[in-house]
């Protein structure tokens, strides 16, 4: 974890910054306002501690608001003396993720850094889907079943990776026209059963089990075990 402190009061700044570095964290201190702003958005950090009140015209929640303004979303856990409920839904609402009256814990302080850095790590990007023996290739946009390659349209392949993200739920027309077509009215014309019978025959026709099923009266289903025991 690369942590910056922002914390006027040196005694405060050090028990912080030992701390982190003893539990094996990057730290990075100032006492200014204006100097941590200006590393808050100029660096990376997995985290900033930032105290509520510091000295001059930059304190805390104006760095917090400021960093929120420009888009960054690094996680800050305010720290303040200040501990009305009042201060801290104010901390809260400039765009602090977190808030912790001082004195505090060191061990609480942690728990809480290593929480919000957590909770800002991004999900790895799906890269492949799977269902029975069919297997698409998102980057490549790639299309196998049962190790043969399946060519598909561009509206056929998007078509085919929304039924597979929603495998075992009913899909809507209103649905399909609109994640799939961009439309957000019906054209009231027959384009989706078209697609979905072209998307059969290429996914469907020469294997087993049978993957796309329609369900009467209510739209299209992906599931390795058939619509009827969905509807059901």
């Amino acid at each position: 974890m690369r942590c910056l402190v922002i914390e006027d009061d040196i005694d405060t700044s050090k028990y912080i910054a030992n701390g982190l570095r003893q539990a094996g964290h990057e730290v990075r201190v100032t006492h200014d306002g204006a100097e941590g702003l200006q590393l808050a958005m100029s660096e990376v950090w997995s985290v900033i501690v930032l105290d509520r009140m510091l000295p001059n015209d930059v304190d805390g929640l104006s760095i917090v608001a400021t960093l929120r303004g420009l888009g960054k979303k690094t996680p800050v856990l305010i720290l303040s003396a200040l501990g009305s409920l009042d201060e801290r839904v104010k901390g809260l609402k400039e765009g602090g993720d977190d808030y912790l009256i001082k004195p505090f814990a060191f061990s609480e302080l942690l728990a809480r850094l290593e929480a919000l850095e957590r909770r800002n790590v991004e999900p790895e990007p799906v890269q492949q889907l799977n269902v029975a023996d069919l297997s698409i290739d998102l980057a490549r946009r790639r299309v196998e079943r049962a190790g043969k390659v399946i060519n598909l349209q561009p509206r056929e392949f998007r078509l085919l990776v929304y039924l597979v993200l929603n495998q075992g739920t009913v899909v809507t027309r209103t649905m399909l026209l609109e994640s799939v077509w961009d439309y957000h009215f019906d054209p009231q014309t027959n384009v989706i059963d078209v697609q979905i019978s072209r998307l059969r025959n290429k996914i469907d026709q020469d294997f087993e089990p049978a993957l796309i099923h329609t369900v009467r009266g209510k739209g299209y289903m992906l599931s390795v075990l058939g619509a009827a025991v969905k509807e059901e």
